[in-house]
């Protein structure tokens, strides 16, 4: 069984990698959140069946996807120390006019984060629109999603619509704007 798992990461290393390196847009910390994907994905009780049913690679795009844009995934909690390891990246101090806050952009952001969460925790089938609108969100090409995930591209174009239909209602049910 475990051989069996091995000969798969073994045979795709160099795609996961690639797609770990996607799915982070390209950020140094790409290659630990791959090989924490992957040792996640071998310790997974239920690992050599998503390998025999051909699922392998969108099951490591799932856990590689929480881990580097979750602050409540294990990787987060593990490596990122709660945001101790890495510092700010973009100074404020020279913060132009131009640069106002927008508040009701800030609460339809919030309000579309809050739904993906929730989507992610209401069952396979909205997790996996949900998944698939947040990979879509990083790299808008369907074409390109299906080359990296192995999810036919109708599959990701429709999941992708379910999703933002889902959002909308989630935030007209809440009375914000997001237009």
């Amino acid at each position: 069984m475990i051989e069996c798992m091995n000969k798969f990461i073994e045979t795709n290393y160099d795609k996961i990698m690639l797609m770990s390196k996607k799915i982070c847009k390209s950020s140094p910390e790409y290659e630990d959140v791959g090989h924490f994907a992957i040792t996640e994905f071998m310790e997974h009780e239920r690992g050599q069946e998503i390998v025999d049913s051909g699922r392998g690679m969108n099951f490591l795009s799932g856990i590689m996807w929480r881990s580097f844009n979750s602050s409540t995934s294990q990787y987060h909690t593990i490596y990122r120390q709660k945001g101790r390891v890495f510092g700010l990246t973009k100074s404020y101090d020279n913060m132009q006019d131009d640069n106002i806050y927008d508040m009701e952009q800030d609460v339809a952001t919030e309000a579309i984060q809050g739904a993906l969460e929730d989507m992610q925790s209401s069952g396979i089938e909205l997790w996996f629109r949900a998944i698939l609108f947040e990979m879509w969100i990083s790299e808008p090409n369907f074409s390109e999603l299906a080359r990296v995930t192995g999810i036919p591209r109708t599959s990701i174009a429709k999941a992708v619509g379910e999703a933002k239909i889902y959002i909308r209602e989630q935030l007209k049910q809440n009375g914000i704007s997001y237009e």
